[in-house]
């Protein structure tokens, strides 16, 4: 084998297994790729039943319902524009509650509703996540509160 047919071997070799390495890195991500959804995304968009995606929006007023003799809740998110009914099994965090901003991760069921795996709330009341700040205000209905604060200017709660 001549000098340039080995070059040619270790340049193609190395190119092969460049190759392999970004399919695996790839189908990696693919795995653990999760999008972010705004009810009315969720309405206007084709999502397939059982494709795990994260929504987000406000708890609606009255909508939470409770199963008795079961930790299953149920309760509707709104990002002013449309609704989307959440089921949840399990304990809800503590800072749940109506009109708070929460993202939930989950699967959308074949009738409608959002299965979720995992609901998070927001931490406290200046926080907002990110995603569900952004489809608010595609909604035109997010209005930012400035923390207030007392006489010596510092920030209170």
């Amino acid at each position: 084998m001549t000098r340039k047919r080995r070059r040619l071997f270790v340049v193609l070799l190395g190119m092969a297994t460049l190759g392999i390495a970004a399919a695996l890195v790839l189908f990696a991500f693919e795995d653990n790729l999760v999008f972010f959804y705004s009810p009315s995304d969720v309405a206007e968009r084709e999502i397939k039943p059982g494709q795990r995606i994260r929504v987000g929006g406000l708890v609606e007023a009255a909508s939470l319902q409770r199963t008795p003799a079961s930790p299953e809740v149920s309760f509707a998110v709104t990002d002013m524009r449309r609704s989307l009914k959440i089921v949840y099994t399990g304990i809800l965090p503590d800072l749940f509650r109506e009109g708070q901003g929460i993202v939930a991760e989950g699967t959308l069921r074949p009738d409608g509703a959002f299965e979720a795996r995992s609901v998070l709330a927001k931490h406290d009341e200046n926080y907002m996540p990110p995603e569900v700040a952004d489809s608010l205000k595609r909604a035109g209905v997010w209005q930012h509160r400035e923390p207030q604060q007392d006489a010596s200017g510092k920030a209170r709660p």
